[in-house]
């Protein structure tokens, strides 16, 4: 499963729960996840606009983040006016540097260089050279990507019919799997747990309609 670093404790979680289950059952019916965690950096872009946090789509400063439906102007606007500091050398170091390391980490990620080697290509160069480069080649890369979500986005039809697709196979699996589950701790067991997540699931149901109610 792939997660970033900050979702392990709760694949951790996942972990024990499947495996206390499958242990007390002498039974494999739930699989144990695993993590598939990012490398080179990938799950940790930070902020364009406070390179000490992380990067958000929550952040309420759509210029400290990329979208993936940005077009490629917004893209090099944005990297261009990414917060950086007042060394123009290439170097580097995210404690010191928070904000150029960031770009060249975003550089490495989308090249395939390694941070080394981007700051070797760089070696000599500004920090501007460094923005606009890496602005061409990030806008270059989400293109496909953009393109491909705004002819999703444009398909309303489709769309729906993947999701009452999807839900009609999880649904499936969903039945088998309880099916096994009764099968392994009983009936009057495997009821409780359904009714038990029947009212869990009504619970966060109604707070979501009162939270969309106080909103309008």
């Amino acid at each position: 499963m792939p997660i970033g670093d900050d979702q392990l404790a709760h694949l951790n979680l996942a972990k024990h729960i499947t495996g206390k289950f499958n242990n007390t059952f002498k039974t494999n019916i739930f699989p144990i996840p695993k993590e598939v965690l990012p490398k080179s950096g990938a799950g940790r872009v930070k902020s364009l606009r406070a390179p000490e946090k992380k990067m958000s789509k929550s952040e309420a400063d759509a210029k400290s983040r990329i979208e993936l439906t940005d077009s490629s102007d917004d893209i090099i606007r944005k990297i261009r006016k990414s917060v950086t500091d007042m060394k123009s050398a290439i170097t580097y170091d995210p404690a010191e540097r928070p904000g150029v390391s960031n770009l060249i980490q975003i550089y490495s990620i989308i090249s395939g260089l390694s941070t080394e080697q981007v700051c070797e290509q760089f070696a000599g160069k500004e920090t501007l050279q460094l923005k606009v480069e890496l602005g061409e080649l990030l806008a270059e890369y989400l293109k496909p990507i953009r393109k491909r979500i705004l002819e999703y986005s444009s398909d309303r039809h489709y769309l729906e019919t993947v999701l009452k697709d999807g839900a009609a196979k999880a649904t499936t699996i969903a039945e088998e799997t309880f099916t096994q589950v009764q099968q392994v701790i009983g009936s009057g067991m495997a009821n409780l747990i359904e009714s038990t997540t029947t009212t869990a699931s009504d619970a966060v149901a109604s707070r979501e309609s009162e939270q969309q109610q106080k909103q309008r």
